[in-house]
């Protein structure tokens, strides 16, 4: 017997409960360069990208840097180089259209890192309450999945260091690893705990923490058993006690981690990307009773100028992946300037086609 149509809040909330809905979730991140294009190409401007496309997720990102100055430091026509409230130095396109060139980092030595840590307390000040405000109240009025969402684990300790720089020290100085990844879902929680009790509720944590690159992780499983996962198991710990499932975004390939991800209490492993080697029907044979997930299509594919390419890619994915619930619709990443208007809007009727249930 069909499903009586859903808000889009419950049918993330079913997904995440491995329960069928009426249809599959739809979310996803275009650049904004992308969104730009669109607009030249009809799409309107007067109305967010996330409405006229249906994202049924919307995220309150909290601050938990330790607040360095932010300042430009030069500006051109094409390019942007500005400081980071992590004390590092990027270079961005002005459309932040790809992965900024990383020029400086405010952690270079131990002593760097515990002048940071000083910085890192808790506070109502960290808190935009006016646009946390105005974000929740229509969140809430559209019925729409509303995240709290940081920065966390390695991902966070690279927003200081450089990565050839961290990496060494998983193995030579494996007590600072622990110390950074600790403060940092202090920080997370004890952020949490600021705003839940002001009366905010949200429907699940959206963690931020790359962990891997084209077919492997950064770090052996080994490593994250022993620097990472105690913080993970923490986070993941209150954030259920407060009702609220986990997302986790992780770039590349972070298969090896999964059984360790779910074993810490991971609800949901975002996005999966293909060309890293993440293969989403394959992941949902493997590990689908206990993970949902959310991605694992390919944007190359989107692209392609052959339409048959994309609607394979969907085809050959989405009726899979839906089973039994446990998918989201998310890009394997985010959408590239490389898709136009025509094309995504042909991605999104393929998803709802695909992925109806009955």
């Amino acid at each position: 017997m069909p499903t009586a149509t859903l808000t889009p809040r419950e049918r993330v909330r079913r997904a995440l409960a491995h329960q069928e809905g009426d249809c599959v979730p739809i979310h996803d991140n275009p650049w904004d360069s992308t969104v730009s294009r669109w607009h030249a190409e009809g799409l309107p401007d007067d109305i967010p990208v996330e409405e006229q496309f249906g994202y049924a997720i919307r995220g309150y990102w909290v601050d938990i840097s330790p607040q360095f100055p932010e300042r430009v430091l030069e500006r051109s026509s094409e390019y942007i180089v500005e400081t980071t409230p992590y004390g590092g130095v990027r270079k961005n396109h002005r459309d932040y259209s790809t992965t900024p060139e990383l020029i400086d980092f405010g952690v270079k030595s131990r002593a760097d890192w515990e002048a940071a840590k000083r910085r890192l307390v808790p506070s109502y000040t960290r808190v935009d309450w006016v646009r946390l405000k105005a974000l929740y109240e229509r969140a809430r009025s559209e019925d729409l999945f509303v995240t709290y969402d940081a920065l966390v684990g390695f991902d966070g300790c690279q927003a200081y260091m450089r990565s050839d720089e961290l990496l060494p020290l998983l193995l030579t100085d494996p007590n600072w690893i622990r110390d950074m990844a600790e403060t940092q879902a202090d920080m997370a929680i004890e952020m949490a705990k600021i705003i839940i009790g002001e009366g905010y509720r949200f429907d699940a944590a959206y963690l931020f923490n790359d962990m891997g690159y084209r077919n492997a992780p950064f770090f052996s499983p080994r490593l994250y058993r022993e620097l990472f996962k105690p913080a993970d198991r923490r986070m993941y710990d209150f954030f259920h006690a407060q009702g609220m499932p986990v997302i986790l975004h992780s770039c590349g390939h972070v298969k090896p981690m999964i059984p360790d991800l779910i074993d810490a209490g991971l609800d949901c492993l975002q996005p999966l990307e293909v060309k890293a080697g993440m293969d989403l029907v394959e992941l949902k044979r493997e590990f689908g009773r206990d993970l949902a997930f959310m991605g694992g299509i390919d944007v190359r594919a989107m692209a392609d100028p052959d339409p048959a390419v994309i609607e394979r890619e969907i085809a050959t994915k989405v009726p899979v992946a839906k089973v039994g619930g446990g998918f989201i619709y998310h890009s394997d990443h985010s959408v590239p300037n490389n898709v136009s208007l025509a094309q995504y809007r042909r991605v999104l009727e393929l998803v709802r086609q695909y992925g109806q249930y009955s």
